[in-house]
């Protein structure tokens, strides 16, 4: 997706240089940022994935081996859309509230009641990303087969060989 591979770099890249800052927010890495604008789910799905929930994302890449059916893989692509789609919306606001309370503390004009909400939003933002992306493991999962999810988590959990 062109937002993913050339318009988020494009943006941390305007970001630093109109802050002229090496980075545009301070408490954020790049990688953050970048996976808030992305909609990754990594950070957000480790208790479903340890307890044998797949989720979408890898459900699709591992398709052919999972044998998915058509139908399914229809039903998975569609939930991996949706969530990922959310998941960049609350990322985007997720983004903008952090850089809102970086600016506030670099420019020493943060207060109590300032700081309160803005890290409530964030929280509240954190907690429906993570929501959203294991919903979307939670739906994956109801459509697979017990064998899917077998296989899935074999897959998942092997361990590559050496070299």
């Amino acid at each position: 997706m062109l937002i993913a591979g050339i318009a988020v770099p494009l943006v941390v890249s305007q970001a630093k240089a109109q802050s002229g800052m090496e980075r545009p927010n301070k408490a954020l890495s790049d990688d953050e940022i970048l996976a808030y604008l992305n909609g990754d789910a990594d950070r957000w799905t480790r208790t479903a994935e340890l307890n044998r929930y797949p989720g979408p994302k890898h459900v699709l890449e591992l398709a052919p081996r999972l044998g998915l059916t058509e139908p399914q893989r229809q039903r998975v692509e569609t939930i991996y859309e949706t969530t990922r789609d959310r998941a960049m919306q609350i990322g985007r606001g997720i983004v903008s509230r952090e850089a809102v309370l970086d600016s506030l503390f670099t420019t020493r004009t943060i207060d109590s009641l300032r700081l309160h909400s803005l890290v409530s939003e964030i929280a509240q933002l954190q907690g429906e990303l993570r929501d959203a992306h294991l919903q979307a493991s939670l739906a994956v999962t109801r459509l697979l087969a017990p064998d899917q999810i077998l296989e899935y988590d074999r897959i998942r959990t092997a361990v590559p060989p050496e070299e």
